[in-house]
């Protein structure tokens, strides 16, 4: 059984940092792509980062370019993602996602004000 538990989150000030985990299981971690997505309050669900099974391509939208970085430990099952500079707009609750499954973990709150 797939299960991907999220961690990391909480109140950070503008131009504060975070880093996130999200604990993998059920399934052969090193096999997928891994995906971070967030939704804002009153907004659909974003892709925010990707990164390849072998941890060789990765891929992030526009508004973290620069700020975000992805990565992932094929031998402990976790993916990260590492938040600098954060924003008020980054305030969403963050989740991660395996390739070819349809399921959610619960997320956890990223919330990005003074």
């Amino acid at each position: 059984q797939v299960q991907l538990v999220e961690s990391g989150g909480g109140l950070v000030q503008p131009g504060g940092s975070l880093k996130l985990s999200c604990a993998a299981s059920g399934f052969v971690f090193s096999n997928y792509a891994m995906t971070w997505y967030r939704q804002a309050p009153g907004k659909q669900r974003e892709r925010v980062a990707t990164i390849s099974n072998s941890d060789n391509i990765k891929w992030y939208t526009d508004s973290v370019k620069g700020r975000f970085t992805i990565s992932r430990d094929n031998d402990q099952n976790i993916l990260y993602l590492r938040m600098r500079s954060l924003k008020p707009e980054d305030t969403a609750v963050y989740y991660c996602k395996r390739t070819k499954y349809d399921g959610w973990g619960q997320g956890t709150q990223v919330t990005v004000s003074s």
